[in-house]
């Protein structure tokens, strides 16, 4: 990661916080607060994929609202073309609210069920002041694009398959031209075949238009495919960050062997491998002084209860949280 956005980088995002006040009793005193976000560095290369990954509830879905203006962020700067689009007014972001846009994990609740999928399409042409007479046209365009017949815009939601209705979905963050498409959960509602044709519809898509990505998942095997850099988060904090290759070839923090552990092989009866994750994650709301994994890792000591550790480099472009890894490479 660099210090500064560069030519080459589509998104930089540098102490991103976002803290929700837990309100208890009659009076609805703030008696604590959740660290969804908690201090996210990460950088997102023009024509790349990056990949975020973690459990459900690290924050992975909070950053991509936060990137988004869905929700104000209470600290860190989001830059994008060289301003800081997390402190510009709604009049200000107005421009570059469709070079940003988003394919939501449930294809079905991110559509319009009264309107036609070439309505819903149709809406984001309005707004980028396409003449009325070339929209059905440019409509036709984006299914056909993303793998629908143009004769499919009259239909409603409904009357889709799951993986039609993403496709409709990838067609409308397209209709407004985007640089940058941050892809949340997109496959994990459809079934395995289907995943697949998304996937390499999106790789399709970024090879013919120069898309980026943030790619938001769960899933390793999904990411492996298509990610250029992977960030692994917990706890609201990114424990490692690595070119895609190099964070599968060589995993580092305990967390990222576990995950890596947990994706069961296609082998009938095998099950899981050793070093599966257990116990269960901190609550955000008190998380532990020191490494946030320390109550699940199976290498933690004295110091990981006691100090965070910065990110120690680990080879080119690969950064990781852990004392254990920092104490082994400087011996």
């Amino acid at each position: 990661m660099t210090d500064v956005e560069t030519y080459d980088t589509a998104l930089t995002v540098r102490g991103l916080k976002k803290y929700f006040p837990v309100k208890r009793g009659f009076f609805k005193r703030v008696s604590g607060l959740v660290k969804a976000v908690d201090g996210v560095d990460f950088d997102i290369e023009k024509g790349r994929t990056l990949s975020l990954v973690g459990e459900s509830g690290c924050g992975k879905t909070t950053v991509a609202k936060l990137i988004l203006r869905l929700l104000e962020s209470d600290q860190g700067r989001i830059i994008y073309r060289g301003s800081d689009i997390g402190v510009l007014s709604q009049k200000e972001l107005r421009p570059y609210r469709k070079e940003i846009q988003i394919v939501f994990q449930d294809p079905y609740g991110s559509l319009n069920p009264r309107m036609t999928i070439g309505q819903t399409i149709e809406e984001g042409l309005r707004t980028t002041g396409t003449a009325k007479n070339k929209r059905q046209a440019r409509v036709g365009e984006l299914l056909e694009m993303v793998g629908l017949s143009p004769d499919t815009a009259g239909r409603y939601p409904h009357e889709f398959s799951g993986g039609q209705r993403q496709r409709a979905g990838v067609a409308r963050a397209l209709s407004v031209e985007p640089a940058l498409l941050i892809c949340d959960e997109p496959v994990s509602a459809l079934d395995v075949s289907i995943q697949a044709q998304i996937i390499n519809l999106l790789a399709d898509l970024q090879s013919s238009l120069g898309l980026s990505y943030l790619f938001i998942s769960h899933d390793l095997n999904v990411v492996g495919y298509l990610s250029d850099a992977v960030a692994v988060m917990y706890l609201g904090h990114i424990v490692e960050y690595a070119p895609s290759e190099e964070l599968f070839e060589n995993p580092l923090h305990p967390y990222t062997l576990a995950l890596l552990a947990s994706v069961p092989e296609p082998v009938p009866g095998k099950g899981l491998a050793e070093g599966s994750l257990e116990g269960e994650v901190p609550s955000p709301l008190d998380p532990p002084p020191g490494c946030k994994f320390q109550t699940r890792c199976p290498l933690v000591e004295k110091r990981c209860m006691k100090e965070e550790i910065p990110f120690y480099p680990a080879g080119e472009g690969h950064l990781v949280r852990c004392w254990k890894v920092a104490e082994s490479r400087d011996s």
